[in-house]
């Protein structure tokens, strides 16, 4: 191949120059032939790729075609019920719900009920007539030492960074919660005037670099803290342990995202990556994460101060509930984030296996609490997927309180799944620092279309919960939503995830076998 590409270079350099002195027309060959041809000499002559180097100018197709694979089965290849993360059937509800547009469909599911792991919502015969149920419920967040309980709505935005989408994306986003009365996570990359300037309800997430609360040496700050979690617009205040795409790794923003602005936000230095550390610093233990609750509700005059985490080791989690029980301090509430989790960059090693998926770890964590005697004080958030009415009710029968999104939020903006997040080149302006990107994701026009995804998707879980007889999302158990666990078996949530006892916790003699090991090795004085 390297033999004949180089012979076809001589002969149509030759041929081409001898025409030229016969018509100057012919020059225009040259310039198109010249520089494949100098690609074609180069690609024979360096040494990083084979393929290139033994097909010299052909072999550059093999790479083009790898480049466009994700788009072409995106457009072409993947039916409606493929696509990963989201298949194409998700992505569409999200699309006609945030633009107002029909959300029913013709001719019956295209999912097949016959598989193993489809779910459904068990139905009464006794269903609710949907008019008489609030369709928008609160659900107060807030234990009995919080003096600024806060009410929250069943669907919000989930934790994403100023710095990882766009300021365009972030303002639209805000909008959307203020326009919908529902909260905005800020993400761990700092509390922003982007977060502010709607005019929504805030949650505060303060990760393990402590943006926008830290000293110089990167720990946490309390009079940076005061300055901001005072602000009306901050309702409350979460604790990030870990997330669910990359549970234990930390954060990182890339330099290229890495602006004035954003560096003056997070108050660290401008020109290199940004690096959260995989733990915290301002504690080391249960007991003394107790103590940095108190501190932190003592500093925001008695917000409602929360953890996210992703469940790892049962033990760790048992541990804070055993250091809340011996400090007499109480979470008001516990963000589960499940393994299958989204991010803007993680290494795919920790996407696909780090981390308890979220139907686990929401049994596990509701258990964990009930068994304390800790569940009245504290609620549930679930994130993890959740985009659909059915997605709430799933998450709330196992044990949610409430939920958060954050892709399906970014649907709503109008997110196309390019999977460009981690490169800055996010085409739709959602997930980039490129002004010429972004500009193009106008915040007026997209905050409506966020206000109405929430919306018409709380509407959709009420409606369901009225066609279970249901009342209230706090009225939801683990059998109202069936599993197929085999071809012929048939599971509830109840059966599937069996409850145990409340208060059984709290004496060794009462801990249940299966919870015996991760009980007895946790401890408050050390995760």
């Amino acid at each position: 191949m390297r033999k004949a590409f180089l012979l076809f270079a001589i002969t149509s350099i030759s041929l081409i120059a001898m025409l030229t002195f016969v018509n100057w027309k012919f020059s225009l060959l040259l310039l198109i032939f010249l520089p494949l041809i100098i690609m074609g000499l180069y690609d024979m002559y360096q040494c990083k790729k084979t393929i290139r180097r033994n097909f010299p100018l052909l072999g550059r197709m093999r790479y083009l075609l790898e480049s466009i694979g994700p788009e072409m089965r995106q457009y072409f290849v993947e039916t409606d019920t493929e696509g990963k993360p989201f298949t194409r059937l998700q992505r569409s509800l999200v699309y006609q719900r945030s633009k107002n547009e029909t959300s029913t469909q013709p001719f019956g599911t295209q999912l097949n009920v016959y598989d193993t792991g489809y779910e459904w919502i068990n139905h009464s015969v006794k269903a609710i007539p949907f008019g008489t149920i609030n369709e928008n419920p609160r659900v107060k967040i807030g234990s009995s030492q919080c003096s600024q309980p806060y009410e929250a709505s069943l669907f919000n935005i989930s934790a994403m960074s100023y710095g990882s989408l766009s300021k365009n994306a972030i303002m639209a986003l805000n909008a959307g919660a203020k326009k919908g009365g529902f909260y905005h996570n800020t993400g761990e990359g700092g509390l922003s005037p982007y977060h502010l300037q709607g005019g929504g309800d805030v949650v505060w997430n303060i990760g393990t670099g402590y943006f926008s609360t830290r000293t110089s040496d990167g720990k946490f700050s309390v009079e940076e803290f005061s300055k901001r979690a005072t602000l009306d617009n901050v309702k409350m205040i979460e604790i990030k342990f870990s997330q669910g795409a990359k549970p234990g790794h930390g954060g990182i923003l890339p330099k290229e995202k890495v602006t004035d602005e954003i560096a003056s936000i997070r108050l660290v230095e401008k020109g290199q990556d940004i690096i959260s550390p995989p733990t915290h610093s301002a504690f080391s233990t249960p007991l003394e994460l107790m103590d940095f609750i108190r501190l932190l509700r003592e500093h925001s005059e008695g917000k409602p101060i929360g953890i996210k985490i992703c469940i790892g080791n049962k033990s760790e989690f048992i541990s804070i509930c055993k250091a809340m029980i011996a400090s007499q301090t109480y979470l008001d509430f516990i963000t589960v984030d499940g393994g299958e989790g989204g991010t803007g960059a993680a290494p795919p090693e920790y996407s696909d296996h780090v981390g308890m998926p979220l139907r686990d770890a929401l049994a596990f964590v509701y258990d964990c609490l009930n068994g304390f005697g800790l569940k009245e004080q504290i609620k549930i958030i679930a994130s993890g997927k959740v985009i659909s009415g059915f997605d709430i009710i799933r998450c709330l029968s196992i044990g949610a309180d409430i939920c958060n999104s954050a892709r399906g939020m970014m649907f709503a903006l109008g997110c196309i799944q390019a999977l460009e997040c981690h490169a800055n080149t996010c085409p739709t302006g959602v997930a980039t620092q490129d002004p010429e990107l972004a500009k193009g994701l106008v915040p007026e026009e997209k905050s409506i279309r966020v206000a109405r995804f929430q919306h018409e998707t709380v509407k959709s879980a009420m409606e369901l919960l009225a066609s279970a007889g249901i009342n209230h999302p706090d009225a939801v158990s683990r059998d109202v939503v069936s599993t197929r666990v085999e071809r012929n078996k048939i599971e509830t949530f109840a059966e599937t995830f069996v409850e145990i006892p409340s208060g059984c916790l709290l004496n060794q003699a009462s801990v249940p076998s299966h919870y015996y090991h991760f009980w007895n090795k946790a401890t408050i004085t050390h995760f």
